[in-house]
């Protein structure tokens, strides 16, 4: 097992920065012999405010280097575990506008990559997805930071992120029917939110594990009683919050409704839904 906590192996940030950029245009190989102290390194300098070291090189080579089964299954399942700790999915959780908010993100993409792989490979043991399951209910109901695109300091996306990493979840083979009414209502509250107005294409991301639901065998039902609810919701909170929250909240909903209108235009089998969508927006 590997002990992500020991700072054994782990790299400076320049040096590592110079390895990933060297190994990333091809003028250095990946080093089989030292794969753990750079793995480890990298985990360590994930939530880093240089965007290019945390999203062009060490997110980007964990996605290739997991895609071209360059990390042992042993390794991913310590990685995953690690990813879900309180040092890095949970990191500062609840604050808001602080760089901590770089290590939860992009916790959650590590999360995706490894539910991804387990897509493919079928290694994690049923006790871990559903380790992950709950405990990505927990950080999406705790997650406030809700930041898309940061200046200077790049992508933080946390709600986008984590997105991401529940449609990995509801693909995986050892998640049952039955396991998809846990993760919807967290999904569907994380819509509904009047602190800010998403802007990065929270929206989309959003929908995209709503539809894996339904493809997965999600009654529909369950979809369209959420749909006939948002106007008697919206009129409720309006009395919580002030005006411009309010307005953030009805925009978000709003953006919401469309792009997983667009989503589902296609699906003959989905008319239903598309009628219902059609009459929230009205009723809005």
């Amino acid at each position: 097992m590997v002990d992500f906590r020991s700072t054994e192996l782990i790299m400076e940030e320049h040096e590592l920065k110079k390895y990933l950029q060297e190994y990333k245009s091809g003028d250095k190989p990946w080093d089989i012999k030292n794969h753990v102290g750079l793995v480890k390194s990298m985990m360590h300098f994930i939530g880093s405010t240089d965007s290019e070291l945390r999203d062009k090189l060490i997110y980007s080579t964990f996605f290739h280097l997991a895609i071209d089964n360059q990390l042992e299954d042993d390794l991913l399942s310590d990685l995953l575990d690690y990813s879900l700790s309180d040092d890095m999915l949970f990191k500062g959780i609840g604050e808001n506008g602080t760089d901590t908010v770089f290590t939860r993100a992009f916790s959650s993409l590590v999360i995706a990559v490894i539910l991804y792989k387990d897509n493919e490979d079928d290694f994690l043991p049923r006790d871990a997805v559903y380790k992950t399951k709950d405990l990505l209910i927990n950080y999406i109901n705790s997650e406030n930071d809700l930041r898309g695109f940061v200046p200077v300091k790049g992508w933080a996306h946390s709600i986008a992120h984590v997105a991401d990493a529940f449609d990995e979840l509801i693909l995986n083979k050892k998640i049952e029917q039955k396991d998809l009414l846990d993760m919807l209502p967290p999904l569907w509250e994380k819509i509904l939110v009047s602190d800010s107005v998403y802007v990065h294409g929270e929206d989309e991301r959003m929908a995209t594990p709503i539809l894996a639901m339904l493809e997965k065998g999600l009654d529909l039902v369950e979809i369209e009683h959420l749909l006939k609810g948002i106007p008697a919701e919206l009129k409720r909170r309006k009395e919580q919050v002030n005006e411009e929250n309010y307005w953030f909240l009805e925009a978000n909903c709003k953006n919401f409704l469309k792009s997983f209108y667009v989503k589902i235009s296609s699906r003959e089998n989905l008319i239903s839904l598309r009628r219902n969508i059609e009459l929230c927006l009205s009723e809005l």
